[in-house]
């Protein structure tokens, strides 16, 4: 039995009995189940099995530890309302608001992050990682930790901008249906439930194989596939405030219809607007770099993290694990919105802990 499975092993135990005397419940049980599952890991896997687990606890550690001090800073720093409620904020949430601000912060300074160019070739064809390559280089001789840089600006940029334009034409849509009512509200509901009836991925190719991979395009399709979503969501809220008491009385004071949307509705309705803003989001980001992959998104020299899995697919025959990189940063944005989404779920449905 070697030296580390030793310590490891004692670790665990003495952490659990430590728990246990303290009567801290909540860090006795992961604890010790993680004893449990290691002692059956240890069996089968061995030593590497353990430090497999012992390297995904540390990660996690260190995760929630960044979290916690990400959110400390916050709520240090933002004016005393939006601290209380960061506050009693969960760390998934925290740790979903780190890696957005993170994904920020490259997009927005990729020039002075990326050591080289976003289409500088400046080595050969799959030239393994040095000390002027973090990654290494991609198909061409590219830098594959700046593509990933100035990826970041590119795809998530787009699939805000698609989203962005999804939102705007189903939120006017959904609440005007709600102010005006009628045969306007039917019309419009039965327009969304068409679209809604139609493959996304399915329409997205058609468009993009009849007008070309653009990027207005990807944009209108994207708007077009997602909006009727967005349209009930909308109106579903906005029906519940239009029937309010305060509603009825702006109209007999003879407010117009663009004075109960803007004064009275959307001040109402904005957090479960805000969740819904992340979800599609979610989806129209995956989306695109689904269309990416495929060779229909951002076309090159352009960087873009679908197109970046399929053009170095090549490498994961060779045990390079290179291309999951890109995969990983779809992954993890997509993973840290959704978390601050049902963080803000929880917060408008009047929930406490």
């Amino acid at each position: 039995m070697s030296t580390f499975v030793i310590v490891y092993f004692a670790f665990l135990i003495g952490a659990s009995c430590l728990a246990a005397y303290m009567d801290r419940r909540s860090v006795f049980m992961p604890l010790f189940s993680l004893t449990l599952v290691s002692f059956v890991v240890g069996i089968v896997g061995g030593t590497s099995g353990l430090w497999f687990i012992a390297i995904a606890a540390g990660l996690l550690a260190l995760a929630a530890g960044t979290s916690y001090a990400f959110r400390e800073f916050l709520v240090a720093i933002l004016p005393t309302n939006a601290a209380k409620e960061l506050k009693t904020a969960p760390l998934t949430a925290a740790f979903g608001l780190f890696v957005m601000f993170t994904y920020a912060i490259a997009g927005f300074f990729a020039p002075w992050i990326a050591p080289h160019g976003e289409t500088e070739v400046i080595a050969s064809a799959f030239a393994p990682a040095d000390e002027n390559m973090l990654l290494g280089a991609d198909q061409l001789g590219r830098d594959m930790f700046s593509r990933i840089v100035y990826g970041t600006r590119n795809s998530v940029g787009l699939a805000l901008l698609a989203t962005s334009a999804a939102f705007l034409l189903g939120a006017s849509a959904g609440l005007y249906a709600a102010v005006r009512g009628g045969w306007m509200d039917q019309f419009l509901g039965r327009a969304a439930d068409v679209i809604m009836s139609i493959p996304s991925l399915i329409f997205a190719l058609l468009m993009l194989a009849i007008f070309g991979p653009k990027i207005i395009v990807i944009i209108i399709a994207v708007a077009i596939i997602f909006s009727p979503r967005v349209f009930r969501l909308v109106r579903s809220v906005a029906g519940n405030v239009v029937v309010m008491d305060y509603i009825e009385a702006a109209k007999l004071r003879g407010e117009k219809r663009g004075y109960l949307i803007r004064k009275e509705i959307l001040p109402n309705s904005t957090a479960p607007l805000i969740a819904e803003f992340g979800l599609e989001f979610c989806f129209v980001f995956l989306l695109v770099a689904g269309l990416s992959f495929l060779g229909l998104g951002i076309q090159p020299p352009a960087a873009d993290w679908g197109s970046m899995v399929r053009e170095n697919a090549t490498l994961i025959s060779f045990g390079d694990i290179t291309p999951l990189i890109p995969a990983a940063a779809i992954a993890l944005l997509t993973v840290a919105v959704n978390f601050v989404v049902d963080w803000m779920l929880f917060r408008s449905s009047g929930l406490k802990e």
